[in-house]
């Protein structure tokens, strides 16, 4: 089934939203710290492995390192880019649109945990990679692993911060969908 994996995100964020609001006030603060700590953790483990795949080598018994440059001006047009479009901007409107819209017009913490918890969802390497696999190859076992990551960092951010946090799952569909649309149909251009 084509773009799985975005379905699968953007379900599992929507869910956590729904069980956060509701069950989010028997979720213990050492409880949320713990399963804070522990996503972190799995992230972290991820990210490394994915960048060090990347960055290092063994070539004839010796550790290279290769395409550091490639991070650095990576990062740097990525902040350039998303300073001179203000996504930012976007995210903030988006997030009002969908407090109006939701029937949560009077709630003063929607758009913080709305904008936060889009932010944290949807900016990293786990959305970017696993959306253009989707797409090109129809793999969304990367996408399926960071879907339990958010389930547990939105639900946490739902009982702490409020429902705002849930309707993360939005741009997360917009996003990953873009992307994974975008490398599908760029896919017949690649090479092998």
């Amino acid at each position: 089934m084509f773009a799985l994996g975005t379905i699968i995100n953007t379900v599992a964020i929507a869910l956590a939203g729904l069980l956060g609001s509701w069950f989010g006030h028997l979720l213990k603060e050492r409880h949320q710290s713990g399963l804070t700590v522990a996503s972190g953790i799995a992230v972290l483990f991820l990210g490394i492995s994915g960048s060090l795949e990347g960055l290092l080598a063994v070539a004839h018994g010796n550790l290279t390192g290769r395409n550091s440059m490639l991070l650095v001006i990576s990062l740097a047009l990525g902040t350039l880019i998303g300073e001179l479009l203000h996504i930012e901007g976007w995210f903030e409107r988006l997030g009002i649109w969908l407090r109006e819209k939701s029937g949560n017009s009077k709630d003063t913490h929607f758009i913080d945990a709305f904008l936060t918890a889009s932010l944290t969802v949807c900016i990293g390497a786990m959305a970017i990679i696993g959306s253009i696999q989707d797409g090109l190859t129809g793999d969304y076992r990367l996408l399926a692993i960071k879907s339990i990551l958010d389930f547990i960092i939105i639900l946490i951010m739902t009982s702490s911060l409020g429902k705002g946090a849930g309707f993360s799952a939005v741009p997360v569909f917009l996003f990953q969908g873009s992307l994974t649309v975008l490398a599908r149909l760029i896919e017949p251009l690649m090479t092998e």
